[in-house]
């Protein structure tokens, strides 16, 4: 496997996923300067920061629609400074929800509270916005600068490595989501300077690369829906930290808020009713059923790749690592990972040797992203069920800990990825 100080240079490597290939079906373009497999979030915003520089980019996306499942709402200051760099940050924060103070609460009185008017000058808060949304800001910008640079429907099968270029095979699907089954039409064919795999957790390109990917299931698991906010709360998000599980509670634009429930297994017939009288159990607040708009649960796992970079192709986001999306770090840490790689790709494109900063591009990533994923981890230790007495204790001791501004500020910067 080729070092980061070798990417970007010669090498002949060839992966394939056996497929039935029917009639060809062209793909509006057969050369870019970059090919990005994957078109959410961090997919399409590398694009943006690629095109502005002058690039050619291909996103390549294999759903043909966009989920209108809400996953991701956080949207972190760091990740704010990068999305004013893509010409988009004002568009997201005008139309999403500033969260400036965090509360946490147990049996009905209030523990704690986090001000995260330190965490960033510029953005002294955490704005909800819902990834659909999120997603739809991010393709129009990229819209502008370059009408055809998203290709949907389109699944990689094969990659060619030969040093100069990397030839890319794939099928035309007829999947609006990846969960679904693939319906093949028809063979494409491309080439690209450079490859960039953002196609997720589940990375198909991680896969034909070969590339080990050391992954973990977590014992946790959650239920999470999005009600009518009827809580008085307004732009302050609670942490219920109790006996049974932590609960979670999130403002979205709108007037809604994101309940995420701990649970002891995983409730995946869960209704909304089951939902709210949970909530309603564990913290004295109980959201309507009946104006429930999304429902998942959902188990943890955690990833991290060992190389980012594989000759001309590099991974990021959830193809390179997946954390726990308790902190909603996930999207954020991918957005990061595009908004340090966007100006090594710009240089190695104008004829710069890249190696010593691809090196230390991936020692830089690796480690944000065990930090994220340790991070989460204490989210999420936090938030397990506890005996009364123990739950007392530890209150009590955060409490303490949080008087102090120092701390409080300290704090507030680790759960904004400062």
């Amino acid at each position: 496997m080729a070092k980061p100080a070798d990417a970007f240079s010669a090498r002949d490597e060839t992966v394939t996923a056996q497929a039935q290939r029917p009639a060809a079906v062209a793909v509006p373009r057969t050369e870019t300067d970059v090919a990005v497999v994957g078109g959410g979030p961090v997919g399409v915003f590398l694009a943006v920061l690629l095109a502005q520089a002058g690039a050619s980019v291909q996103v390549l996306e294999q759903r043909r629609e966009r989920s209108a499942h809400s996953r991701a709402i956080g949207i972190h200051p760091p990740s704010l400074e990068a999305l004013a760099g893509a010409g988009v940050a004002e568009m997201v924060t005008g139309e999403g929800m500033q969260i400036r103070r965090g509360e946490a609460r147990s049996s009905g009185r209030h523990v704690a509270a986090l001000d995260f008017a330190a965490a960033s000058e510029r953005f002294p808060y955490v704005l909800t916005l819902p990834q659909l949304r999120t997603e739809a800001l991010l393709e129009a910008r990229l819209k502008e600068l370059d009408p055809g640079a998203l290709v949907r429907g389109v699944r990689v099968t094969e990659l060619h490595d030969d040093g100069g270029r990397v030839r890319i095979g794939g099928v035309r699907t007829g999947a609006s989501d990846r969960s679904e089954e693939s319906v093949e039409s028809g063979d494409i064919g491309m080439s690209a300077q450079i490859v960039v795999a953002a196609d997720g957790a589940r990375s198909g390109v991680r896969q034909l690369l070969g590339t080990p990917c050391r992954t973990r299931a977590l014992r946790d698991t959650y239920l999470m829906g999005d009600f009518i906010d009827s809580t008085g709360d307004g732009s302050t998000a609670v942490l219920y930290l109790e006996s049974g599980g932590i609960v979670e509670s999130f403002p979205l634009p709108g007037g809604i808020r994101r309940w995420v429930a701990h649970t002891d297994q995983l409730l995946a017939t869960a209704t909304a009713a089951d939902l709210a009288a949970m909530v309603g159990e564990r913290t004295g607040v109980s959201p309507d059923p009946a104006s429930n708009t999304m429902l998942s649960a959902f188990a943890v796992r955690t990833g991290l790749v060992r190389d980012l970079v594989r000759g001309r192709t590099v991974l990021i986001g959830d193809a390179a690592h997946e954390v726990s999306p308790i902190g909603g770090q996930g999207m954020n840490l991918g957005w990061l990972d595009a908004a340090a790689l966007a100006p090594i790709i710009t240089a190695s494109l104008d004829g710069h040797d890249v190696g010593a900063s691809l090196a230390v591009y991936e020692r830089q990533r690796l480690r944000a992203a065990r930090v994220a994923s340790a991070q989460a981890q204490l989210n999420m230790a936090l938030g397990r069920p506890l005996a009364p007495a123990l739950l007392a204790a530890r209150n009590a001791g955060l409490a303490r800990v949080l008087r102090s501004p120092a701390a409080g500020n300290l704090v507030a910067r680790r759960f904004t990825m400062q």
